[in-house]
This record gives C-alpha cells, structure tokens and sequence, in this order.
C-alpha cells in the first residue's frame, strides 16, 4: 500500500490519501497461488478422500477431476477479473453485477465464516503435524495441545501480516519453495521405492475395487479433494496490489494450477506405492506415515514440510482474506472501521484482526474434518454464484470490451457442477451443520436490511469506531 499525492506515484492514477501499491509480480503471483493451494491440504485430504470413495482409483479419479473443476473455475474468474480489476475477488464481481444485496449475504458467508473456516482449518493441520513427532508410536497428540497450537499459528500470521505486506508475501515464497521441495521428495520417493521393486502395486492391480455408489459419498470425497485446491481464487482478492493484472492473472493461473494437480496426483500415487488403503485410511498423518517407512532417519522432514506448508497456505488466507474484508467495508457492506489500514505499516490492520478473532472462535468449537466440510460447502456456494455473473454478463452487456474470453461453455459446466457439489450430500445425507449455514444466511437479510438498507447505525458503534481508530492508528483509503 502507499500514500498518493496529487501527482501520483508508481504510474498509477493520482489521487488524495491512502491506497493499495501494485507490488506483485508475476511469479510472486505464482507463489501465492500454489502457496495457498498446496497448504495441509495433500498432507491429510489423501484419507479423507479415500475413506469417502472406497478405492485407490476412485480417489485418483477425484483427485484429477478436482484439478479440472479448479482449472476451468480459474479461467471464469480469470474473465471477471479482466473485466473487474478491483480488490475483493468474489465479492467485487457479485457486486458489480447483481447488486448490493446479494453481494452483502456473500461477505457475510464468506468473512464471518469461510475464511475463518479457512484459517482454522489450516492451523488444526500444521498443530497436528507439528507435534506429531512429539507422540511417537500410538499416541495420539492431545486435543488440547492440537487447539493451543493452531491459536498460537494464528496470532503469529496475525501480527506478520499486520507489519509489513513485504513480509507477508516474503513468508509466502518461502513456505511455498518448500512444500514445493516436500512433494517432489514424496513422488521422488515413490519412483525409488518403484524402481527398487518395493512398491505395493495391488492397490492398482484392484484400482476400482469397492467403489462407493453413494451420490453423497462421492460429494463429500469431492469436499475433501477440492480443499486440497482451494486458493486458486486467492489471488483475485489482491488485483489492486498486482502488476499488469489483466495479463499476469491469466498466465499465474495457467502455470500454477496445473503444475499442482500433476504433483498431487503424482504424491498419491507415491502414497498408494508405499503405504496400503488401510494404512492410509488409519493414518492421522499419512505423510508422517510414508516418512517413517521410506526415508528413515530423515523422516522428520515430513512433519516440517507439511507444518510449512499449512503456515504458508494459512499466511495467504490471512493476506487475502483481510482484502476482501477491506473491499467490503469499502462498500459500506462491513464495520467502517475494517476498511482502514495503519498509518504507517500500511496494512489493514482491523480486517487482519477481524478475521484472526473468528478464526480463534472456530479452533476452539470445531476439529478439522468438520471445517473442512463447511469451508468446502460454502466455498462451491460461493464459486457457483460468482461464475454465474459470468453467464449474466455475457447475455446482458455484450458490449463490455473483453481482454480474455473463455468459450460460453465453461461456466455452464462449472455452475451445473457447483450445484451437484452443494446439493448432492444435502440430499444424500443431510447434516445439522448446512442447517446451521441455512439459518445463519437467513440471519443476513436481517443485517443487511438493519445497517445496511436502513442503515441503522447506533451512536456507540461510532464512538467504538472513533476510539478504535485513535487505539489502533488507522486511517480510510481510497481506490485506485
């Protein structure tokens, strides 16, 4: 972010005040997008996935069809954003297109519960694996220590993210050569234990062997698949802070996501070579797993890669969720309080701590599994809705210059598809946690119409506002 004056700065629109600074390259964009989706994601979903199916090639199948549905999800987005060059992702392109209502009842989703889902979830799984080393054996780790750990993560990414954007992009491409370095140890892994003739291979001589036929098994398979890729989306949330967004978008897409679904598919294979279904399946960390049978001595280098990998991916989360919380109270559609940013480090301070409270809420009350399944749920709501504005806007303002079009096609699939992955497991085996989700998405058209409509604003939320503001020494914004 940067102060402009009246004559501008960096090439960029003059304008008074505080704004964000175009700071992401390319390759710093690749890094965001593999570093969120490449989080604890590979490390742990491998079970879940293979629980929910039933075979070895059932799963490789999911895992493939995830890397697809992300792809063709990313070229969607990677339209609207041309077309929408605004910080805020998802929630800049529902309001630019259907209005403020529905881009309200998104935010509130999306910032009062899936991003903080995201976080919480991140964080269980790098607690996990950080002190799996610690209980050896058959001991398993002790839910309060689990908990303690993952609050301790979130306060960390909290205050690096609060003092310096520099910093936490420089987190990011750390963690993310690393978990980068981690998966190709694990395929490399897997090719010499193959090569050596150790592998087990009657996991693929009976690939499709009790497979389920279950539509609500097969969605949840798919929740648990497609959260090992969520974050393709990141970096919609931050185009205000990237160079040349309508190009480098596209082509940090292009190269990130299919770079990870081949080391993901590739990983499982090196799973199924050296461990079995039922190892997998009973294994609360199948990477620790596969590191004790393959690389000996040097197994210690599983629960570090993958405690990384969940810190970077939580770091990004945490980077980009605070920009769409930002975007939104921009808008008048949050707290005016969330849409500033410190005077000196430049960040957005109140949205960072914002969205770290939630998250802190959601490790105390919930466990891993269940995040996951309401992150994974509410993430396809949101994905079906957004690229629905897609088919909108191509029947209503065919006039709208375009610097990338994806064939009509696409979105109509991704939408059909969004619409299978939320409703196939409601039908099949309904839960009391979307009944939760309902409620509370019903609860929004209650807040939007009382502060947002109305806007009903009581006199000691603006003195709240005003101390809040002189505490944290914060200051508005204005867009580019």
């Amino acid at each position: 972010m940067q102060r402009m004056d009246s004559r501008g700065d960096g090439g960029q629109a003059a304008g008074p005040g505080l704004t964000l600074r175009r700071q992401i390259g390319l390759w710093s964009a690749v890094s965001m997008v593999t570093g969120c989706m490449i989080g604890s994601g590979i490390f742990m979903s491998p079970q879940g996935v293979l629980v929910y199916m039933g075979s070895p090639g059932a799963s490789l199948v999911v895992w493939a069809v995830c890397g697809l549905l992300s792809l063709l999800g990313a070229l969607c987005y990677a339209e609207l954003g041309a077309l929408f060059p605004e910080a805020g992702g998802e929630y800049a392109y529902i309001l630019r297109t259907f209005g403020s209502l529905p881009a309200f009842l998104v935010i509130y989703l999306l910032e009062l519960v899936r991003k903080p889902a995201g976080i919480a979830a991140v964080s269980l799984s790098l607690a996990e694996y950080a002190l799996a080393p610690f209980y050896p054996g058959c001991l398993s780790v002790p839910p309060a220590g689990i908990k303690s750990m993952a609050a301790s993560c979130i306060l960390v990414l909290m205050l690096a993210n609060v003092w310096s954007a520099w910093l936490a992009t420089m987190l990011t491409n750390v963690c993310s050569a690393a978990k980068l370095f981690s998966l190709l140890v694990i395929v490399a892994g897997g090719a010499v234990v193959l090569g050596q003739g150790r592998g087990r291979t009657e996991a693929f001589q009976f690939a499709f062997h009790n497979t389920t036929r279950q539509v609500g098994q097969v969605g949840m398979a798919f929740y648990q698949g497609l959260w090992s890729f969520d974050g393709w989306n990141t970096i919609h949330s931050v185009v205000e802070e990237l160079k040349k967004p309508k190009q480098n978008l596209m082509l940090a897409l292009t190269i990130a996501i299919p770079l990870v679904t081949s080391l993901y598919i590739l990983v499982n294979i090196s799973y199924l070579l050296v461990l079995s279904p039922q190892e997998i399946v009973s294994s609360e960390a199948v990477a620790v797993s596969w590191g004790n049978q393959v690389l000996g001595s040097w197994a210690w280098l599983m629960p570090v890669s993958a405690s990384l990998s969940a810190f970077g991916s939580a770091n990004v989360v945490f980077f980009s969720g605070s920009r769409v919380c930002y975007a939104a109270a921009r808008e008048g559609h949050m707290p005016q309080l969330l849409s500033m940013i410190h005077v000196n480090r430049l960040t957005p301070a109140p949205a960072l701590m914002f969205s770290a409270a939630l998250a802190l809420v959601l490790v105390i009350i919930g466990d891993f599994r269940t995040i996951v399944n309401l992150s994974s749920s509410l993430s396809w709501i949101t994905y079906g809705i957004t690229i629905s504005c897609l088919l909108y806007l191509r029947m209503k303002t065919k006039h709208l210059p375009r610097f990338y079009k994806v064939p009509t096609f696409v979105p109509a699939v991704m939408v059909v598809a969004a619409l299978c992955l939320v409703l196939a497991p409601v039908v099949d085996r309904p839960q009391v946690e979307l009944l939760y989700v309902l409620l509370f998405l019903l609860s929004g058209f209650l807040a939007y119409f009382l502060f947002v409509y109305f806007r009903c604003q009581p006199a000691c939320l603006q003195a709240a506002t005003l101390h809040l503001q002189l505490l944290l020494q914060v200051a508005p914004t204005t867009k580019h």
